[in-house]
């Protein structure tokens, strides 16, 4: 409760010292009526009784525990107001925002370690989901290699909204691709045919998963394939020489779309 003792003839400035608000809130709350001192000094200014105070003491403790003005009115001054009907009311709200933040919580802490890890896998789901030949160091390496790209932080946000089994239908996809990428180089389908480009367009879109791919970033992507030992290995394992061949059908779907393979940046 507020110290009233001395409280007798307050003036804005002084009521709102001693209880901790707004001038601006008490002059709002005297034009609505809600709350308005009672006293006037010899020069007209109003000044705030210890019952005024005791009064904007209410105020101020419904005002905290969520209540709108109107229904803080009501309770103090309607006698037939069902006060703990009011309160449960405001309870109950103040429940369903608690239970908003702390799933706001949780996104926000998925998405941060999305951003400083990539994965929110165990190791043990990577392997299951990616297979023995997954490397769960991976991930830390690309976020040490890539983590200040925009590329990253759309893989992170995309990332933080996966769960296994959405990472498995992602490893599904690049397995088929993969294998469609195969059977393609060994049924001799030539770069810059149909069947190429189409699997180029299927790799770009397969790989949208991860974040939004150019016709120059999938050149220099291919680029890589070929030459990075580790994806080389990767692709060559699935068929000798697929990297190379794969390399091939990008940059002859690039040149049809007037980019040079040559030239070409991440972009």
């Amino acid at each position: 409760m507020p110290d009233t003792s001395d409280a007798e003839g307050l003036t804005v400035g002084q009521a709102s010292a001693r209880l901790g608000v707004t001038v601006r809130a008490l002059h709002h709350w005297d034009e609505i009526g809600l709350a308005s001192p009672s006293m006037r000094t010899a020069a007209g200014y109003r000044l705030y009784t210890a019952g005024d105070l005791e009064r904007l003491h209410r105020v101020v403790v419904y005002r905290e525990l969520g209540l709108g003005l109107d229904r803080i009115r009501a309770v103090l001054d309607d006698s037939t107001a069902d006060v703990p009907g009011a309160l449960r009311a405001q309870r109950a709200q103040v429940a369903e925002r608690i239970d908003r933040l702390q799933r706001l919580g949780a996104g926000l802490d998925r998405m941060i370690d999305a951003h400083e890890n990539g994965l929110l896998l165990s190791v043990e789901q990577q392997a299951a989901i990616f297979g023995p030949g997954w490397n769960p160091d991976w991930p830390a390496q690309a976020r040490k290699r890539y983590g200040n790209t925009a590329q990253w932080q759309q893989y992170a946000e995309r990332s933080a909204s996966r769960g296994p089994e959405e990472w498995r239908a992602v490893a599904e996809a690049v397995d088929g691709l993969d294998r469609a990428l195969a059977d393609a180089m060994d049924a001799g389908v030539t770069p810059g045919s149909p069947e190429a480009n189409g699997l180029v367009d299927r790799h770009r879109e397969v790989f949208a998963s991860h974040f939004p791919l150019t016709r120059q970033m999938q050149v220099c992507l291919a680029r890589m394939y070929e030459a990075d030992p580790a994806f080389a290995a990767h692709y060559d394992g699935i068929r000798p020489g697929l990297a190379a061949w794969f390399r091939r059908i990008v940059d002859a779907a690039a040149r049809a779309h007037g980019v040079d393979p040559d030239t070409a940046t991440w972009e």
